[in-house]
C-alpha cells in the first residue's frame, strides 16, 4: 500500500515527516486551468473578431496560428531561462507576460486593431509556453515518483475543466454583449456597431489580467521546492551515446502531435462559425459558442474513461480506436446536414481527448535519458495547430463544411501512428535518478 503523500519522499529525495505535498500540487494545477482556459477563449473570440473586422476565414484562422507559431519561437527561449532563474520564478513571469497581453488586448479593442490583436495574443500565448515548459517538470517532481503519472492525469483534468468553462465565458461576456454575437449569421454591422463590439473584450480580458496577477503574487511567495541538476548531469553523459532518430516512436510521434494540433484547434476555431450556419443549427454566434462547451466537456469525459480503459488495455489500441471514431464523426461533420451535423462535429471532442496526452506518453517511451530532448521535440509541435490557417484557406475556397476533410485526413494519420508508428524501437533503459532532486 503506498504511503500517504505527506510522508513520502520527493523524486527520491528525503522529505521531511508531514511535509504535504497537496497545496502545491493544487497551485499549480489552477495554472493548467488558466492556460487551458485563455487559450480557449479564442474559439469565442474569432467569430467575434471576424464580425469587428470583416475578416474572411484565412485572417480569422491567421488570428489562431499567430497562437501557435508562438510555442515554436517561445520553447527554446524558455528553457534557456529556466535553466538561468529557474523554475518558480519562471512561473511568476510567464503568468505576467500574460497579464501584459491581457491588458495589451484591451488596447487592442480600443483602437480597434487587428495587427495590435494578433501582437498582443503572440504575447499571451508565449507567457503560456513559458509556463508549459517549467509547469510540467514540476507536476512531475511534487510528489513521490510512483505517482507522477495520476499527478499529471490530474492536472490534465483540470486544463479539460478550464476549455470547458471558457466557452461559457466568452459567450456571456464578449459574444453574449455585442451586436455580432446576438444577430443572425450575415448580419452586416455598421461602423458604430462594430467599435461597440470591440470594446466588448476590455471588460473579460481587464479580470483574466487580475486573476493572473494575483497567481503571480501567490505563485511568488508559495514555498515551492527548487529543482536540482545532478540528474540532469548525470544523464547528459549518458545521452551522448545515443540518437533521437533511433526511435520510431519519438521519429513518427513528432509529427503526430503536430498533425493532431491542426485537428483539435481547426475544429474549435471553426465550430461556432460552422455551427451557426442557417444549414447546420441556424443559430446565434453566442448559443453556438454554448454549444462549444459540450465538446470540450466530451474532451474532459473522454479523458477519464481513457485513463480507466489504459489501465487493461494497450494505449495504442486505445488510440486506434478513438482515431477511428473521430473519422467517422468527421465525415458526418462534412457530409450531413442539420443538427446531425452539428453533433457530429460535438463528438469530435470525445474521440480527441487522449490524444495528445497518448501520442505524447508513447512518442517517449524507451527514451531513457533522451526523453528530455524528446520531449522538447513533442512539444514545440505543438506549433501544428498554426497551420490551422490552411483550413481556414479551404474554407474559403471550397466551403467551411468540406473544409473539415483535412480534419478527417488528420485522424487517419493518428491512426496510423497508432498502429505501427508507435512501435518502440532500440529502448533504452532510464539512467538510476540522482538522489539530489531538490537543493
Amino acid at each position: 500500500m503506498p504511503a500517504p503523500i505527506s510522508a513520502r519522499p520527493v523524486g527520491g529525495t528525503s522529505a521531511p515527516a508531514g511535509a504535504s505535498y497537496a497545496p502545491a500540487l493544487t497551485l499549480l494545477a489552477s495554472l493548467f486551468f488558466m492556460w487551458g482556459f485563455i487559450t480557449v477563449i479564442n474559439n469565442t473570440l474569432l467569430p467575434h473578431l471576424r464580425s469587428v473586422f470583416d475578416l474572411n476565414y484565412t485572417q480569422t484562422t491567421l488570428i489562431e496560428s499567430v497562437w501557435f507559431i508562438a510555442y515554436f519561437f517561445a520553447s527554446i527561449p524558455s528553457a534557456k531561462l529556466i535553466e538561468r532563474i529557474g523554475y518558480q520564478k519562471s512561473l511568476v513571469i510567464g503568468l505576467l507576460v500574460m497579464a501584459a497581453g491581457a491588458l495589451g488586448m484591451v488596447l487592442a479593442a480600443s483602437l480597434p486593431s487587428y495587427g495590435v490583436t494578433l501582437v498582443m495574443l503572440f504575447v499571451i500565448a508565449s507567457g503560456i509556453t513559458l509556463l508549459q515548459v517549467a509547469a510540467n517538470p514540476y507536476v512531475a517532481v511534487i510528489g513521490p515518483s510512483d505517482t507522477a503519472s495520476s499527478r499529471l492525469n490530474l492536472v490534465q483534468a483540470m486544463n479539460s475543466a478550464g476549455t470547458m468553462l471558457a466557452p461559457l465565458f466568452g459567450a456571456y461576456l464578449i459574444l453574449g454583449r455585442s451586436k455580432g454575437g446576438t444577430s443572425e449569421a450575415g448580419t452586416v454591422l455598421t461602423q458604430a456597431e462594430r467599435l461597440a463590439d470591440a470594446q466588448s473584450v476590455i471588460l473579460p480580458y481587464v479580470l483574466v489580467a487580475v486573476v493572473l496577477v494575483v497567481l503571480a503574487v501567490i505563485i511568488a511567495r508559495f514555498p515551492l521546492p527548487a529543482m536540482g541538476s545532478a540528474t540532469s548531469r548525470v544523464a547528459k553523459e549518458e545521452r551522448k551515446k545515443h540518437s533521437l532518430w533511433n526511435h520510431r516512436n519519438l521519429v513518427f510521434g513528432v509529427p503526430a502531435i503536430f498533425i493532431y494540433l491542426i485537428a483539435e484547434i481547426g475544429v474549435a476555431n471553426l465550430f461556432v462559425n460552422f455551427v451557426s450556419q442557417p444549414d447546420i443549427a441556424n443559430v446565434t454566434n453566442e448559443l453556438a459558442g454554448r454549444y462549444l462547451t459540450l465538446l470540450w466537456g466530451g474532451m474532459m469525459v473522454g479523458r477519464f474513461v481513457g485513463s480507466f480503459v489504459m489501465q487493461k488495455v494497450d494505449a495504442g489500441k486505445v488510440l486506434a480506436f478513438f482515431s477511428i471514431g473521430a473519422f467517422v464523426v468527421m465525415l458526418g461533420a462534412t457530409f450531413l446536414h442539420g443538427p446531425a451535423a452539428m453533433w457530429s462535429l460535438i463528438l469530435v471532442g470525445l474521440f480527441h481527448s487522449i490524444m495528445f496526452p497518448t501520442i505524447f506518453t508513447l512518442g517517449i517511451k524507451g527514451l531513457g535519458p533522451l526523453t528530455e530532448e524528446g520531449s522538447g521535440l513533442l512539444i514545440m509541435a505543438i506549433a501544428g495547430g498554426a497551420l490551422v490557417v490552411v483550413q481556414g484557406w479551404l474554407a474559403d475556397k471550397y466551403g467551411l463544411q468540406w473544409s473539415f476533410l483535412l480534419t478527417a485526413a488528420c485522424e487517419l494519420y493518428i491512426l496510423f501512428y497508432a498502429l505501427w508508428g508507435s512501435k518502440v524501437t532500440n529502448p533504452i533503459a532510464d539512467v538510476p535518478p540522482d538522489t539530489d532532486v531538490f537543493n
